[in-house]
């Protein structure tokens, strides 16, 4: 397994377009300046050693020296040493609502998008659980099977969006039947699903089903997310401002409050609004730390073999090379064509 061990240090690549761009202007100010002295042909003729194409090849160099010096710092690693741990955590199944009504903006910047946020800050606090991942809008799909590496669940999360599901709808009872069968069969771990959704329920079953589900020992949790008034859905793929039906008329999609409180009630979970705020998620961890929690076993890297010197010897090489590139023609090689 692969890793960097200071990440943070990877920020610094954000300015490496902005050295690229005072290089460009400092070479434009210098040719301007040139100028004034006179025409540039007859400047060359007049400094026959000079070598501008040497110049560039030396900055190009210090760049990658640099590129190669940000690795360096931000530490590459490997896994080494694998090691079986156990941990105290329950099996959590997280279906994500991603109907075209989850675009709509009426909490920021949207409904899916501040649904990822909350679910990743979510993952982040069940580190020691195991995690499904379920996208579902007229139909239901797994994203990503149970699994105890948290970090990937993330990563798929952050992939999501309404094109992984191309039937349009909000089919929930299919999403928490398909969550049923993504648990596994040890019947001593307690099970949860958290669904995040705006409630509107094409299906018209979910709540049957979340009743069917409590019985099996599975808590259905929802989180609403939207507001009651509504708010337009974007549809700037279709050549318009927002989503309009088939008379022309603007399509507001509300939160379904009532139907998202009778789905978690029956399936005997709790039912919390998402804002903009972090209290929907601390209500949840609340709930969810009720649970009784199981031994979960997973597989982790426990030592780390570091790789920095490998970049260390790259910088070396390449500072080496720049040293031993003139700024101009060297005479002893006035005859060797190497920069044509």
């Amino acid at each position: 397994m692969f890793r960097f061990g200071n990440p943070e240090y990877l920020w610094l690549f954000f300015a490496m377009p902005l050295l690229l761009a005072i290089y460009i202007y400092l070479n434009v100010r210098k040719r301007k300046d040139v100028q004034k002295m006179g025409n540039l042909a007859t400047l060359k003729m007049m400094m026959p050693e000079l070598s501008l194409k040497r110049s560039y090849l030396k900055f190009w160099f210090i760049f990658a020296a640099l590129c190669a010096g940000v690795f360096m710092i931000a530490r590459p690693q490997f896994g080494t040493k694998v090691e079986t741990v156990e941990k105290d955590g329950i099996e959590l199944v997280i279906a994500i609502d991603v109907s075209n009504s989850m675009l709509a903006e009426d909490v920021s910047p949207n409904r899916l998008a501040r649904a990822k946020q909350i679910l990743s800050r979510l993952i982040d606090l069940r580190r020691n659980d195991k995690v499904a991942l379920i996208v579902f809008a007229g139909e239901a799909y797994v994203q990503m099977p149970l699994t105890s590496d948290t970090q990937s669940a993330k990563i798929f999360l952050n992939t999501i969006n309404p094109s992984l599901v191309p039937v349009q709808g909000t089919a929930i009872g299919q999403a928490i039947s398909l969550g049923m069968s993504s648990f596994s069969s040890d019947q001593e771990m307690s099970k949860a699903m958290v669904i995040i959704t705006d409630g509107e329920d094409h299906g018209g079953s979910a709540v049957n089903i979340a009743a069917e589900a409590a019985k099996a020992g599975v808590m259905i949790n929802v989180l609403g997310i939207g507001s009651p008034e509504g708010s337009p859905i974007p549809a700037a793929e279709y050549g318009k401002n927002f989503m309009t039906d088939p008379e022309g008329n603007v399509v507001v999609s509300r939160l379904n409050e009532q139907m998202a409180m009778e789905i978690a009630q029956s399936g005997g979970g709790l039912y919390v609004r998402a804002d903009n705020s972090n209290s929907a998620v601390r209500a949840l961890e609340t709930h969810l730390d009720e649970l009784e929690t199981g031994k979960i076993t997973s597989l982790t890297y426990s030592e780390y073999d570091e790789k920095f010197t490998l970049f260390a010897w790259i910088v070396l090489i390449i500072l080496l090379v720049e040293i031993l590139v003139y700024d101009k023609k060297n005479p002893l090689f006035g005859n060797v064509r190497v920069f044509k």
